[in-house]
């Protein structure tokens, strides 16, 4: 293989079989349940880097079945984002994630930088209730319950808040161990086609875990539950700030 093959076709690992496609990456009835909680500003300042700034003590716990995306295929995933604050401009820190499927695992950490490690998150509507749950093998880390449907919730709101922008902290070493990409990254969905959203009364549960340490944010008090499908693209990412820039 000449170097100009390997430069022309060089977008993800292994080289002659990447682990997903080229984009676009587009979902269809994406399934969103989150629960919006409050726990301690120390903890929050403990895990969100600057230059971001934290805007509340509140963290949106996310559980996300998504059954038809391009290229990952049906998945399911979960974890934690932080509403955020750059240079004024409000948005959203993706803390932590856990999913169950390659795919999206390979892609979204070598794409975007998304923090995702392999387990298995669960969505299910259990006779009147909305269930999401998080095992890292046998042990629960998260569980979600939210009464199904109980009211619904204007879209206007859920649009807005599905329209800022998104932040992730990639980072990929160097053969030596030593960090050769360190950077912020601002990505935005996009082409939204929002359906039915709803809320309801709502109950969540995090677990002390060695690798799936989703309760280093504990729950103080539940705030609000959100229940909704759309249609979305995942938009490709741009550097917000560079950590190795001199």
């Amino acid at each position: 293989m000449k170097i100009d093959d390997v430069r022309r076709n060089a977008y993800s690992m292994p080289l002659t079989n990447p682990s997903f496609p080229r984009g676009p990456y587009k979902f269809y009835d994406r399934e969103y349940f989150i629960i919006s909680y409050r726990t301690d500003m120390e903890a929050l300042q403990a895990v969100v880097p600057e230059p971001l700034e934290i805007v509340d003590n509140i963290v949106k716990y996310e559980f996300i079945r998504m059954p038809d995306s391009t290229g990952f295929g049906d998945y399911t995933e979960t974890g934690q984002a932080i509403p955020v604050r750059l240079n004024g401009v409000e948005g959203i820190y993706i803390h932590s994630m856990y999913l169950d499927d390659d795919a999206p695992i390979a892609g979204g950490r070598e794409l975007w930088g998304f923090p995702k490690k392999r387990a298995t998150p669960k969505i299910a509507v259990e006779s009147d209730v909305l269930v999401g749950t998080l095992h890292y093998g046998s042990v629960l880390c998260a569980s979600g319950t939210m009464g199904y449907k109980h009211s619904p919730v204007d879209t206007a709101a859920v649009m807005k808040a599905l329209t800022i922008p998104n932040f992730i902290l990639k980072i990929i070493p160097h053969v030596d161990g030593t960090p050769r990409i360190c950077e912020l990254v601002r990505y935005h969905l996009e082409d939204i086609k929002l359906k039915d959203a709803w809320t309801g009364p709502a109950a969540l549960g995090l677990f002390p875990h060695a690798l799936a340490d989703v309760a280093r944010l504990p729950v103080r008090e539940v705030v609000s539950a959100l229940h909704f499908k759309c249609d979305l693209t995942l938009g490709l990412g741009e550097v917000a700030f560079d950590y190795l820039a001199k």
